[in-house]
């Protein structure tokens, strides 16, 4: 038989049922809006107006959330510098030994002793090696206009022949060069490589190597720079040659050259890339201009 409840004591309010770890057992949930669960929690119930947790994307083990529930997002990608400063680098390392004009400049007309006559020209084709690369700009008249400004005792009547090229996935290769009458062909080499690593912004990682391309009849030495401006840094390998007549940098720039580790950098491949471009763009002067003879011999 039931006891009466004591006069002494207010009534209790029904309590909700528990679940199987003494907690309190939730009622049942209506879909709110967007298909979200309703919270049904009685009034003043610890619960009411707590809205549910649900996991999003990125959280499990081992991750974080990004914004608004999104994987965290990972590094920004490394920004390549500029075609514009590359082809400044490749301009400015040449016009340390141009100097078109410069005896007449300078009033040393009669200064001819030891320079040899010109033999050959250089020119800007459409296309290099045989279509991969495509001409993007003729600079000869604009940037070269640097390179024939430049005073340099040891180079007389020079002409410059600029060109930026491209090539699958991104590639960028400039070619500038200058021809006319050298005195030392060999420090004109030299000094191109020397002027890209000194230009401002450059650092020097692979230290010039001298290659001769076998059948081609020439040395050529390349190197690989550091190069940054504002827009980013790339690596920047280069190549050039000297002769009586003509002298050039090539530097060629790939997807996978100015991100990674200079030291992979195929110099030995690009010395000869370089001696085939050589042969496609030097021309003797007493032939029509589009017929190269630089063939290799070997």
């Amino acid at each position: 038989m039931s006891m009466p409840p004591s006069p002494n004591l207010p009534p209790q309010p029904p309590q909700p049922p528990h679940g199987p770890y003494g907690g309190p057992v939730p009622p049942p949930q209506q879909p709110g809006a967007f298909g979200a669960p309703r919270n049904h929690w009685p009034q003043n119930h610890p619960q009411q107006g707590v809205p549910p947790q649900y996991p999003g994307p990125g959280t499990g083990p081992g991750q974080g959330v990004g914004g608004w529930g999104q994987p965290p997002m990972g590094p920004p990608p490394k920004k390549k510098m500029s075609t514009g400063a590359i082809v400044a680098i490749v301009v400015g390392s040449l016009a340390l030994v141009g100097g078109l004009g410069y005896a007449v400049k300078a009033g040393f007309d009669s200064v001819t002793g030891g320079f040899p006559e010109a033999t050959h020209r250089l020119v800007v084709p459409k296309t290099l090696l045989a279509g991969e690369y495509d001409l993007v700009s003729d600079l000869s008249e604009t940037q070269g206009r640097e390179i024939e400004d430049t005073p340099d005792l040891t180079v007389k009547d020079a002409k410059a022949a600029v060109g930026q090229y491209s090539g699958e996935d991104g590639a960028v290769l400039v070619l500038s060069g200058m021809y006319g009458r050298i005195k030392n062909p060999e420090d004109a080499r030299s000094s191109i490589l020397k002027g890209a690593a000194t230009d401002k912004g450059s650092t020097l990682v692979v230290r010039p190597r001298k290659f001769t391309p076998a059948g081609y009849g020439v040395t050529i030495s390349c190197q690989v720079t550091r190069s940054k401006d504002a827009l980013g840094t790339t690596t920047l390998p280069m190549c050039a040659w000297g002769d009586d007549s003509t002298a050039a940098a090539v530097a060629l720039v790939t997807a996978e050259s100015s991100t990674g580790d200079p030291k992979d950098i195929d110099l030995a491949a690009l010395a000869e890339t370089t001696a085939k471009i050589r042969a496609e763009i030097r021309q003797p002067l007493d032939k029509p201009a589009g017929q190269p003879t630089d063939k290799p011999t070997g």
